[in-house]
């Protein structure tokens, strides 16, 4: 546990010295919700919606945090290491090559979390947000998204031949998603066309998923987020464990 804390503050300052992470992961959700709160207020998220632009952005910014760390963030680490031949030299320490990995995990959902407390002061604050959902869906819901975005990332980095490869996967990935999954523009307004492209990317069901933990919506409404997130988890694991590159 001393091992694993050094390791976590030695890794946390060298993050937070890139300041990537900090912008993307924490600031930019921030500005995104400040934004929609000052352009639209308390008006419906679209006609006939029984919430509001800031409710319903509130489940989905909480996504891009993760999606930041889990498929920019960790995959260009991980791959950054091992072309350096760091998670090599760790195999002849007593230190596990899986610490360094542990570690970086960690990193990545603080910067999440952190990011969610921040969005949620900021909303309740400024613009009148009231939760609406259970708390424990909620945090259920959280936990796969993160473990979703987290194993994509794990995988990318971990058989990425090199950095810059692993950079641009990491880039096709994410601004896709970011730009097309319903963060900004809520999901139900988009055209069929562009909402059947919309559901293919993983983000778009993981904000499916925290948008209606949020909202207080059924089990049911969640169904197909829920098992497209687990099977996503549970192949890019697969991959990851069967395929990771350690040198």
């Amino acid at each position: 546990m001393k091992t694993f804390k050094v390791m976590l503050k030695t890794e946390l300052k060298l993050s937070l010295r890139g300041m990537d992470m900090f912008i993307f992961a924490i600031c930019v959700p921030i500005v995104i919700l400040i934004i929609l709160g000052v352009l639209y207020g308390n008006k419906p998220a679209y006609e006939g919606a029984g919430y509001t632009f800031v409710e319903q952005s509130f489940g989905a910014l909480t996504t891009i945090s993760i999606c930041a760390g889990g498929v920019m963030g960790l995959p260009l680490v991980v791959s950054d290491y091992r072309s350096k031949n760091i998670l090599k030299r760790y195999k002849v320490t007593p230190v596990s090559p899986l610490m360094i990995l542990l570690v970086q995990v960690t990193i990545y959902t603080l910067y999440a979390v952190i990011s969610l407390l921040l969005l949620y002061v900021t909303a309740s604050l400024f613009f009148g947000y009231q939760f609406r959902g259970v708390f424990i869906y909620f945090m259920g819901g959280y936990t796969l998204v993160i473990v979703s975005m987290f194993s994509v990332g794990m995988m990318v980095g971990g058989i990425a031949p090199n950095v810059k490869m692993a950079g641009v996967i990491a880039s096709m990935l994410y601004f896709p998603m970011l730009i097309f999954s319903g963060a900004t523009l809520p999901y139900e307004i988009m055209p069929a066309a562009l909402q059947k492209i919309a559901d293919i990317l993983p983000l778009t069901q993981g904000i499916k998923l925290l948008k209606a933990a949020s909202l207080g919506m059924t089990v049911d409404s969640v169904f197909v987020p829920i098992i497209v997130m687990s099977i996503l988890a549970a192949v890019c694991t697969t991959v990851s464990l069967r395929f990771f590159k350690w040198e």
